[in-house]
């Protein structure tokens, strides 16, 4: 439990609150690549309480600037792309992705005061679907040589859904293994969906991960503090010889990483619009096949809108619940879709959990790690220290991986075991790096 001060402090991300400027030392989702068009490619992004335009000029430069102009307040989202900028359609004011004024042409042909004006600006950079923004002070962070930046784009597929709560509540159900016992349980002993969807088979088993959840539903979770963050092992004794291994990642400060197939990974960002709304953005990752991307969005697009990526089965529509399918299919209700039931959980618990009501037992040990781990790094951010996955461009270049897989191994053997399998995984991969933290 944390106190109501604690709480707070870890859920507030405004510009100027403790978590807000931790959140800002780091490289944050801005947007998907796809929302920029040529028919449009401009929009208005709101990030960590920030009211912002995020626009590709002629070069193909991303720039995430004030969405106000500061001649007169109007609003850029609306703004002329030309002439190597955002143009206010008030004026006609021109600023370039740097926030540079280029241009006044109401003003006299000999003014200067264009160069006296800028606009608040951060820097950006895309990777494999995702344009990410640096929102905080002094030169950006390099970011890591994880497998979701360094993957060729044919292997990897980037999608994003909104969600009505606070960054921390989305976090916090990724990084805890032991509800996958429950909220995800199909109770059809033949159901194997979830189990195609969560994993497959493991490892060269024939166990579906769906009757492994169902089963073995007090799982063991070690918690591993890494220099990314945290490593959370969870495993399931299945008998004597066999234990069943998952293997996830908390990557510092608001990132997991986990698999989702034997081929494939998904590191997932959990980004605060502002403090009662937030986005979820994913690649998908694959270390063997290249990705079939208009599928995959095609799947996604049955359950979220455009263009606001807002989820079909919701609130509203009380997330698609039917008693009579909790008694005799599934274990909430609420359909086979995964992202449902995680997204009911979070959403249900209000906009801003009280922490300071809540009772963590023993299975919760990642949540209360990461809290710790949080907490710390906003104390040493605010002191003046760098915090945790700040990195320059020689550390970046170390951190690679991360590795996480789900399989089975050896009872006497299985800490040895699943790391030969992600290895195997990966020399098996036409691009992955084979030395993964």
């Amino acid at each position: 439990m944390l106190t109501k001060e604690q709480n707070d402090l870890v859920t507030q991300t405004d510009a100027g609150t403790p978590c807000g400027d931790l959140l800002r030392r780091y490289w944050q989702p801005a947007a998907l690549t796809e929302e920029l068009t040529d028919h449009r490619a401009a929009k208005a992004v709101r990030l960590m309480g920030e009211d912002l335009v995020l626009f590709r000029d002629e070069k193909g430069d991303y720039g995430l600037v004030s969405r106000a102009c500061p001649h007169r307040g109007a609003d850029l989202a609306y703004g002329r792309l030309e002439d190597g900028g955002l143009r206010c359609p008030f004026h006609g004011w021109l600023f370039d992705v740097k926030g540079k004024c280029l241009e006044m042409p109401a003003e006299p042909l000999d003014s200067n005061f264009h160069t006296k004006v800028t606009l608040k600006s951060y820097p950006c950079e895309e990777r494999n679907g995702i344009i990410f923004a640096y929102m905080g002070p002094g030169e950006p962070p390099a970011l890591p040589s994880f497998d979701c930046y360094t993957a060729p784009d044919s292997h990897t597929f980037a999608f994003k859904g909104y969600l009505e709560c606070n960054w921390l509540q989305v976090v916090e159900v990724g990084i805890d293994p032991s509800h996958a016992s429950y909220l995800h349980r199909y109770l059809d002993e033949n159901e194997i969906d979830y189990g195609l969807q969560f994993g497959g088979t493991s490892g060269d088993s024939d166990l579906s991960v769906t009757s492994v959840l169902r089963n073995f539903d007090r799982p063991e979770i070690n918690v591993v503090p890494e220099d990314f963050g945290l490593r959370i092992i969870t495993t399931r004794e299945i008998n004597p010889e066999t234990m069943h291994v998952r293997v996830t990642n908390m990557v510092f400060p608001n990132a997991v990483t986990i698999p989702m197939t034997k081929d494939m990974c998904i590191t997932q960002w959990h980004v605060p619009i502002d403090d009662t709304h937030s986005w979820w953005y994913c690649i998908f990752t694959d270390f063997h096949n290249e990705v079939d991307k208009e599928t995959m969005r095609e799947q996604r697009l049955e359950l979220y809108t455009l263009p606001d990526y807002k989820p079909r089965i919701n609130m509203r529509n009380d997330y698609g619940y039917d008693p009579e399918e909790q008694r005799n299919e599934t274990y909430t209700g609420m359909g086979r879709d995964i992202n449902v039931h995680d997204q009911w959980a979070v959403e249900s618990a209000g906009p801003i959990f009280d922490r300071s009501q809540e009772h963590l037992g023993s299975a919760d040990k990642a949540i209360t790690a990461f809290r710790k781990l949080l907490l710390q790094s906003i104390e040493e951010n605010q002191a003046g220290k760098t915090p945790p996955m700040v990195l320059n461009g020689a550390q970046a270049d170390a951190f690679t991986g991360p590795m996480a897989i789900d399989t089975v191994a050896s009872m006497t053997n299985w800490q040895d075991e699943w790391q030969a399998h992600d290895r195997t995984k990966r020399g098996k991969s036409p691009w992955a790096n084979q030395n993964p933290i």
